[in-house]
């Protein structure tokens, strides 16, 4: 029974671990480039998981001091802070991936990475 409580007290650490296993899969495994794309958003965003549940406090409210003078327990902003940055961060990365592609397709006519290098003549 302990078991499942630890379980269900850390699953949003679970749930990034296991989002970053599914796109590290999928950008090891794929020679599509929009697959790679994808998986590389997937392990971003368990990333951002990750380190919004890190400055999760259970029972925490948000940082706005009260004039009423009792001690609370706070919900540390910092993490949340800089996801929006990673997050602008990702988005742009995201979109200059997709335009490379893009001109890839138009100079190889495919988006597949193997075929790229046979073109290219780089694979035996």
């Amino acid at each position: 029974m302990e078991i499942f409580k630890a379980i269900i007290e850390h699953i949003n650490y679970i749930a990034a671990a296991t989002l970053f296993v599914i796109g590290l899969y999928t950008v090891l495994t794929h020679s599509n480039l929009l697959k790679k794309v994808i998986g590389i958003n997937i392990m971003e965003t368990s990333i951002f998981l990750f380190f919004v549940s890190i400055g999760y406090v259970s029972g925490g409210g948000s940082p706005i001091i009260s004039l009423g003078g009792e001690r609370q327990i706070f919900i540390n902003p910092v993490p949340s802070a800089l996801i929006l940055t990673g997050i602008v961060v990702a988005v742009s990365i995201t979109a200059y991936s997709l335009s490379l592609i893009i001109k890839l397709h138009e100079t190889y006519g495919t988006i597949d990475m193997d075929e790229i290098m046979e073109l290219r003549g780089e694979k035996n």
